[in-house]
């Protein structure tokens, strides 16, 4: 099977906002992991996250004749996943306190399974520690400040991209992040974060 050459994403971009679907697609397929990353930095649950994303490619495809072409794809299609990565946390956030709610009802809990392995066991307890720290002191941090330090720093998305997936301006990132990392240190500890 012969596979006709890549286009560019502008041209892509320029057919998809034509009506053709086959480009769109193609735009999808570029787009596609960056797109669940974010949703799941931002929904926190990969099934929530998958949903999110493609709910999203397809917000994205109805609305794309509305697109402002002399505009980057990436950020405007982020920030439409993100809308629904966070519209998924809230109806997450509103289930999980129904089961609370119907757990405190009734005694018993949850069986607790885990396990790890490792190479050295040192070595293993002390990534384990610091990996540890960081994820709980992320965990305690209030959820703008856990987005804005995932999305520059795990998802690594440009300051323009970040802006568009929280829904604020790039200036407001900076200063967003400057005090989220602040807070992190504060939470972590220093030898976490500068070991």
């Amino acid at each position: 099977m012969v596979h006709p050459p890549l286009q560019s994403e502008s041209a892509l971009l320029a057919r998809a906002c034509g009506g053709d679907l086959d480009a769109y697609e193609q735009l999808v397929r570029l787009h596609q992991q960056i797109a669940f990353r974010t949703a799941l930095v931002l929904a926190r649950n990969a099934a929530d996250a998958e949903e999110a994303a493609q709910d999203a490619f397809v917000k994205a495809w109805r609305a794309l004749r509305r697109f402002d072409s002399s505009r980057p794809f990436r950020p405007w299609l982020l920030a439409i996943v993100a809308n629904e990565a966070r519209n998924r946390r809230r109806a997450a956030g509103r289930r999980e306190a129904l089961v609370l709610r119907a757990a405190a009802a009734s005694p018993g809990g949850p069986a607790d399974s885990s396990g790890a392995g490792a190479a050295s066991p040192e070595l293993a307890l002390l990534v384990a520690e610091r990996h540890g720290a960081l994820v709980a002191a992320l965990e305690r941090l209030d959820e703008r400040d856990r987005q804005v330090i995932a999305c520059r720093y795990l998802l690594e998305l440009t300051e323009a991209e970040t802006a568009a997936a929280l829904g604020c301006r790039a200036g407001t990132v900076k200063s967003r992040l400057s005090r989220a990392l602040e807070r992190l240190r504060a939470q972590a500890g220093s030898e976490v974060l500068h070991a």
